[in-house]
């Protein structure tokens, strides 16, 4: 197992590890670093330049992420794969791209893939089509039941380095969103849910896309006041600030979330998350002692009451025990065992 080889194939929009806004990238980044730390042998393909231990090929020589969710980046992206990964001869390739996977059948190694977003609808189409030319590893069992006929090779939830995550006791009287905008997570709903608790609500969300910002002026803007405090995207640095400081995180998600890492990340800062019943979030939160699983507005500002009955020890002990890289990267290592 010491020699592996693994070529790690991240997505093409920011280079790693980000410096703000990009969940996949962190998760990448904190695996080869763990991977490494095993003996695996590394080769990062991503874009930019290279902050990680591992071997790194570009396809690019900076970043993309001013054209994040355009179509060329991500299949120039995949269409460089068939000779990098010629020239590389790993014995196993871990996918974290859209297109990349396309080329996994006409190759004689295996290939992993982490499914980091939904698995129903076009996606579940798109996933079906690669057949057993790929392995994919789902982020939470209720991703996985969306669509149990895929090719699964294993859950692996998504994971964060706990140690550089600042805990604090001591908590501020405020609620914090945090995320991106966009209909899917949920931004008047959590605002709704601050008003109705009377509770100041700290918005900290990425808007750099036309429908992005679009999403903001139409729907957001308008919900904005001294309660309410718009502070656009933060940098890691401010983010971790503010998820130590916070009295809980509000996940209101309107759709079937297949992770969340900003949850792991609150309860690292020993920071309860209050998130609707979709997708992982009964999964991830342990009602009742790290957060609170809440049906609707009403019920999730019921919750931002009685957060102060949870212990922030708790939610640290708790990210620790599931949620810490270590573990993600051991069920990786595994995976990768048993898939070849």
């Amino acid at each position: 197992m010491s020699q592996l080889e693994i070529a790690m194939v991240a997505p093409p929009w920011f280079e790693l590890p980000p410096t703000a806004y990009g969940g996949i990238e962190a998760m990448c980044s904190d695996l080869i670093e763990q991977l490494s730390l095993r003996g695996l042998e590394i080769t990062l393909v991503g874009v930019g330049r290279n902050g990680t231990p591992a071997d790194f090929v570009p396809t690019c020589d900076q970043s993309n992420e001013a054209r994040l969710g355009q179509v060329l980046p991500e299949v120039t992206h995949a269409s460089a794969l068939t000779e990098i990964i010629d020239k590389l001869d790993p014995d196993l390739v871990h996918d974290h791209s859209l297109a990349g996977p396309l080329l996994a059948r006409g190759r004689p190694l295996p290939t992993v893939v982490t499914a980091h977003g939904p698995v129903n609808g076009e996606m579940g189409r798109y996933y079906r089509g690669l057949g057993d030319s790929v392995g994919l590893v789902a982020v939470a069992d209720a991703q996985r039941r969306l669509a149990p006929d895929l090719n699964w090779v294993g859950t692996v939830h998504n994971a964060v380095r706990v140690e550089r995550f600042p805990f604090r006791a001591g908590k501020e009287d405020f609620a914090l969103f945090l995320g991106r905008s966009c209909p899917e997570k949920g931004i008047p709903q959590a605002i709704a849910a601050a008003r109705q608790a009377g509770i100041p609500l700290k918005i900290a969300a990425k808007c750099r896309e036309p429908d992005e910002k679009a999403y903001f002026d139409r729907e957001i803007a308008p919900l904005l006041g001294p309660d309410v405090e718009w502070l656009g995207e933060a940098d890691r640095e401010r983010k971790v600030d503010l998820l130590a400081a916070a009295r809980c995180l509000l996940f209101p998600v309107c759709w079937e979330e297949p992770f969340g890492i900003v949850m792991v990340e609150a309860m690292a800062c020993g920071t309860p998350v209050l998130g609707f019943r979709r997708g992982s979030i009964p999964e991830v939160i342990t009602h009742g002692r790290t957060g609170y699983v809440c049906d609707g507005v009403a019920d999730m500002a019921q919750a931002i009451h009685e957060v102060g009955r949870l212990s922030p020890h708790d939610c640290r002990v708790e990210a620790e025990l599931r949620f810490d890289v270590e573990m993600m990267a051991d069920r990786y290592a595994r995976i990768y065992q048993s898939v070849l």
